[in-house]
């Protein structure tokens, strides 16, 4: 009877563990699946924004390297290269003043980045575009505010497109 039990067990065992469907490591878009070492140059800002371009690349550089999918690379060694534009800075009112709704308490700031991952050949593997907000509290240093606010949007979009190039549904 201990025989028949430990048996049935162990079967039952066997059965279900098949029907979890985990894999371990990545999984990377289908179009991307040969893609092992990747480039990421500086991205183009179309924006009147300083500085914007080397916060957004770095803030991605950061994303893929602590996601790990890829290896990252300088171009000549690289697979393929991911060539990012930055297309606009948008800024919204999120919130207007209790007694006075045209006068902004709380904005809203989108980064918008078109991006393409271009094998050796130049030939196009993944093209997408993804977009990062964050909203800031309008104080009376609203430079500080609004660059630290674009910081974030940029973190945000970086995580937006390492997800999308890493991840493959």
């Amino acid at each position: 009877m201990k025989y028949f039990f430990t048996l049935a067990f162990t079967v039952h065992a066997l059965l279900l563990s098949g029907c979890a469907g985990y894999q371990l490591g990545g999984q990377k878009p289908h179009q991307l699946r040969e893609v092992h070492t990747l480039a990421v140059p500086s991205f183009e800002n179309l924006t009147l924004e300083p500085r914007l371009a080397v916060n957004v690349t770095n803030a991605v550089i950061t994303k893929l390297q602590s996601h790990g999918s890829y290896q990252l690379a300088n171009r000549s060694n690289a697979d393929a290269v991911l060539v990012g534009t930055i297309r606009y800075i948008q800024r919204n009112q999120f919130r207007a003043d209790r007694t006075n709704v045209l006068r902004t308490s709380q904005m809203q700031l989108i980064v918008a980045i078109d991006y393409q991952i271009k094998d050796r050949s130049g030939r196009v593997m993944h093209s997408n575009s993804v977009t990062g907000e964050s909203q800031t509290l309008i104080d009376p240093n609203l430079q500080l505010s609004e660059t630290q606010a674009l910081e974030d949007a940029a973190q945000r979009a970086a995580i937006n497109l390492a997800n999308d190039i890493c991840e493959g549904w």
